[in-house]
């Protein structure tokens, strides 16, 4: 399935603002660890994201792109604010409640409240643009309160923006039959195959555009090693070593000297 993923807001729009946060950072952290949990943990899934970094992007650029890609499911992360507490989700206020997207709804609702820590605002519609104007089914998440001090607490937290993916990932795993990437049987084993590792992102970037130009799709995770930030461009995880072997020597046919895998 072909899933865009919206972090909200971005560059010169920052979202809701509240106790030292902003929304347009705090949505793209948590749609980051979700493409990377997606596309780490299973089979037959695409990802294109609204924006990968902090930059200004209109809405009816998000919905036209989303629609002329083609995708199956469009997914709106966002922050709430409004001195309230707690999680709800949208979809487009035109739909039935039998509508494919109230259906999804009802998955990703219920995987999202079992790891987010927050209460249960419900399951709402609303006419918003982006659920509005794009062509498939689409949710618009908001994640808690950003003025809200126990929620803004947890926003702050890496292991809960972690969760927050997570809740959402379980979610369209199970909504559209997503098959789990095997691993090694013998190991348990899963072979992440990494196209070089960068402590600046725009050079991650630039690496992971310079791979699309070879073919090779990719994308940039964020690590956190000795207490330093990492970016590692990925580009495949494998079940099998020797497809993993076999993606590494294409990278460096491709001229990347610098890859390496990763056993976990």
């Amino acid at each position: 399935m072909k899933l865009y993923l919206d972090p909200g807001h971005g560059g010169t729009d920052p979202g809701a603002q509240g106790n030292g946060l902003n929304e347009k950072d705090v949505t793209l952290d948590i749609a980051l660890k979700l493409r990377t949990i997606l596309l780490n943990q299973y089979e037959n899934i695409d990802i294109k994201m609204s924006r990968t970094s902090d930059i200004t992007k209109g809405l009816t650029e998000r919905t036209n792109e989303a629609n002329s890609w083609g995708a199956d499911y469009y997914l709106a992360i966002h922050i709430n604010a409004g001195r309230g507490t707690g999680y709800e989700d949208y979809i487009y206020s035109g739909l039935s409640d039998t509508s494919t997207s109230a259906k999804y709804q009802d998955i990703i609702h219920a995987e999202v409240l079992k790891l987010n820590s927050l209460t249960d605002r419900g399951q709402k519609k609303a006419n918003f643009h982006v659920l509005r104007e794009s062509h498939m089914p689409a949710l618009l998440s908001e994640n808690g309160f950003i003025d809200n001090a126990h929620d803004a607490a947890l926003m702050k937290q890496s292991s809960w923006q972690q969760n927050v993916a997570q809740g959402h990932a379980n979610g369209i795993a199970k909504a559209f039959n997503l098959p789990k990437k095997a691993v090694d049987p013998g190991t348990g084993t899963l072979y992440k195959v990494i196209a070089g590792s960068f402590q600046s992102r725009e050079n991650a970037d630039d690496r992971v555009t310079y791979l699309s130009s070879k073919g090779i799709d990719s994308f940039v995770d964020t690590v956190t090693i000795s207490g330093k930030i990492w970016y590692r461009v990925q580009a495949g995880a494998y079940g099998n070593r020797a497809n993993a072997d076999d993606r590494l020597n294409e990278l460096k046919k491709a001229g990347i000297t610098d890859a390496f895998i990763i056993a976990e």
